[in-house]
């Protein structure tokens, strides 16, 4: 077998990795203006403006990535992952796939309970997809702030796990995600 057949083999394929990287900036600045959000309102607005769009941006990307993922073959986890390290690792990857996808569609929600208008750019807004409904709308921000917690939290997990496998199993984890062609290992 040709080395760039394995290297094929052993790292995701290059439109996964392109997804991840792009998904992974994005819940980046996410979770930044969010933060930022909380702490200043000098500039709540500007930043909502921004929040709305990315969090429907992350909601369309991530429905490509799970599509994607559907079709394309996955690298094997590395030899050294224990069966409940590779459990552990599936289950995270399935609460950050959901928490991706629910997290924007509750904001969406809970928007359109409030009735405010739901600006992506310019002209295009959003439909409303909730009936307008001030009970709804607390129960839905209530719920998308625990659902942001979550994703941060899944996203520090997420993070430290490949650095662990990176700095001290030294298994090349995270060659498997590198957006350039990496060696197999």
């Amino acid at each position: 077998m040709s080395a760039k057949t394995t290297a094929d083999r052993w790292q995701f394929p290059g439109s996964m990795r392109f997804l991840h990287w792009l998904m992974a900036a994005m819940v980046l600045a996410m979770l930044g203006i969010g933060v930022a959000m909380v702490a200043s309102l000098d500039d709540y607005h500007r930043l909502v403006s921004i929040h709305r769009p990315l969090g429907i941006a992350i909601l369309i990307v991530v429905v490509i990535r799970f599509v994607n993922r559907r079709f394309s073959t996955l690298p094997p986890f590395p030899a050294s992952m224990s069966s409940q390290e590779r459990v552990v690792a599936h289950a995270s990857e399935i609460l950050l796939y959901t928490l991706l996808f629910v997290l924007p569609l509750v904001g969406w929600g809970m928007l359109s309970a409030a009735r405010y208008p739901i600006v992506m750019f310019g002209p295009v807004h959003l439909f409303p997809i909730l009936p307008h409904s001030v009970m709804l709308y607390a129960a839905l921000r209530r719920t998308h702030t625990l659902l942001a917690y979550l994703l941060f939290l899944a996203f520090v997990a997420h993070f430290g796990a490949v650095l662990f496998h990176t700095l001290i199993v030294r298994d090349g984890l995270l060659s498997r995600m590198v957006p350039w062609r990496a060696r197999a290992r």
